[in-house]
């Protein structure tokens, strides 16, 4: 259409003097730029308006950003480093009046939550409006394979559905779990006794029980994952899973700026380390199920043998159940590790701390642990499924336990759609935190709820209706992404009260308090000083 004009006025060259047609011509050039500066005010104009009626409709929670950049991330670490976390979130929703508010922290703009409705819809809403989504530093340490990190979809729902069938059942664990932690838990209270040589031994033996803990949990997490025994393989594992989870909430540095003297650079080191072992543990137990196939051609597949949940992945990608890469399978073998290692040796510590301190608590959970004790025809026999289920006290403690100790605070999300909830809207892209500990520790759901009380578990079945109902007790998430391991965290906790309250009596060895950043613990590791009860059978189980 140009080139059209442009020949019209040529032609009109013929009919009119040169200067009226350069002049036409001259007018025909210089039209578009005079019209451009009102066509770009009027689509700015349109699009101010689209932005003032987005931004109308969008009334995000209250709150503050904070310090340019960091925002208010030191005043949340700040907080969290300290022995009561709940001033950052409940002075806040105080402030405001409501249990969402906004701040930014970890370097962007994030909602947080202290609603169990909101949180409970959070929890149930993965894969529609909201999508896992923590830290990069967390996501780079434990993998984008891991369980806690895959969206939420049918490779999430298999390997969830197979960790809580392999290791975390009812089944699993009545059938032969229960037996290995009772074997692994007596074993490692072996090491506690005192040498008849050792001078001053009636003062007790000093544990340092957090420590103590890890490693049980963490040589019960090896075994159930890889069949490897306790040793220097699984200790040298262990070492660095303690620099790896150090860093879940450091700066996440470049590569090349991650050195080896920083926290987080530790830590990716350790990662690699950790990775490669998984990878080699991974090769072994290939080629040891091709030399037991030639050894069982002709017979039953696999003989009776019980296998662990590496070969289970093995055996799945062979039969076409599914496929997944070494990486895959590292990934989320890395990340039960943590999972198995870090929560339950934090709840066992602190149940032990708070029944310390709750004398009154420790008489009546001795009491039901004797018992059970008393009616084992082998005073050193195990324990069994009947028995768990005879611990309803213990069960109190350890929901109480875990009420207050929190473990895990809270669960992130990413909003995949604008969400509208009690008049604000939350929009996509937008981080949330939703808070479990806030709602666990607020007076409206438990009355005195910073005291240690496993009596209010023993209340009318309404409580536990409304519990339930109301999702304000949530120690193990919900929705698609509830820890398949709550039962066997349970279990665990439970077994090792009983060997401690049976078989020794103890006392603090010293003043410890607790944190609750990066990770959930004690600052001193809680140590403690054991003694033998004298009117008791000593299990003197092999180590």
């Amino acid at each position: 259409m140009g080139f059209g004009i442009i020949d019209f006025i040529v032609r009109g060259l013929h009919y009119y003097s040169s200067a009226a047609a350069l002049l036409l011509l001259l007018l025909l050039l210089l039209l578009p730029v005079a019209l451009t500066p009102r066509l770009y005010y009027n689509y700015k104009q349109q699009k101010q308006k689209q932005k003032q009626k987005k931004k109308a409709a969008t009334k995000l929670p209250p709150g503050t950003v904070g310090l340019p950049v960091i925002g208010e991330t030191l005043k949340l670490i700040a907080a969290y480093k300290s022995e009561n976390p709940e001033p950052f979130i409940a002075e806040r929703v105080r402030r405001h009046g409501v249990r969402l508010f906004t701040t930014h922290v970890f370097g962007e703009r994030t909602v947080f939550s202290a609603d169990p409705d909101f949180n409970r819809l959070l929890l149930c809403s993965e894969g529609r409006s909201v999508e896992c989504s923590y830290p990069s530093s967390i996501s780079t340490l434990l993998g984008r394979h891991s369980l806690l990190l895959i969206p939420a979809g049918p490779a999430h729902r298999r390997l969830h559905s197979l960790t809580l069938t392999r290791l975390a059942s009812p089944a699993a664990l009545r059938d032969h779990g229960l037996v290995h932690i009772d074997h692994l838990v007596a074993r490692t209270m072996s090491s506690w006794l005192p040498h008849p040589h050792d001078q001053g031994h009636g003062q007790g033996v000093r544990v340092l029980l957090l420590d103590q803990a890890k490693k049980l949990t963490f040589d019960l997490t090896v075994k159930q994952l890889l069949s490897i025994d306790p040793g220097p393989w699984t200790e040298a594992l262990r070492c660095e899973y303690v620099l790896l989870i150090d860093a879940f909430f450091s700066i996440p540095l470049p590569s090349f700026l991650a050195f080896s003297f920083t926290t987080y650079g530790r830590a990716i080191k350790a990662r690699k380390k950790v990775a490669e072992a998984l990878r080699e543990a991974i090769r072994e137990k290939i080629e040891e199920r091709s030399r037991r196939r030639d050894q069982e051609a002709g017979e039953q597949p696999m003989n009776g043998h019980k296998k662990d949940m590496l070969e289970e992945l093995l055996e799945g990608e062979a039969a076409g159940s599914f496929s997944l890469s070494e990486e895959e399978i590292v990934d989320f073998l890395l990340a039960l590790l943590v999972a198995g290692y870090e929560t339950t040796s934090t709840s066992i510590t602190l149940a032990v701390k708070f029944l310390t301190e709750n004398p009154s608590a420790l008489v009546l959970l001795r009491d039901e642990q004797d018992k059970i004790r008393a009616m084992k025809e082998d005073e050193s026999g195990a324990l069994d499924w009947t028995d768990y289920k005879s611990m309803p006290f213990t069960q109190c403690v350890i929901s109480e336990t875990l009420r207050v100790a929190n473990i895990v605070s809270g669960v992130f999300r990413r909003a995949v759609t604008d969400i509208n909830y009690k008049g604000y809207t939350i929009p996509k892209g937008c981080k949330i935190f939703a808070s479990l500990r806030a709602v666990h520790m607020d007076e409206e759901y438990f009355k005195s709820a910073p005291v240690f009380d496993p009596w209010r578990w023993q209340a009318s079945d309404a409580f536990h209706q409304q519990v339930a109902s109301t999702g304000v007790f949530s120690p193990f998430g919900g929705g698609a992404r509830l820890c398949p391991g709550y039962e066997l965290a349970r279990v665990v906790i439970s077994v090792f009260l009983h060997h401690l309250v049976t078989r020794f009596s103890w006392e603090a060895a010293e003043e410890d308090r607790l944190v609750f950043f990066p990770t959930t613990r004690t600052l001193k590791g809680y140590p403690i000083l054991v003694r033998p009860r004298a009117h008791t059978h000593i299990d003197q189980r092999p180590c």
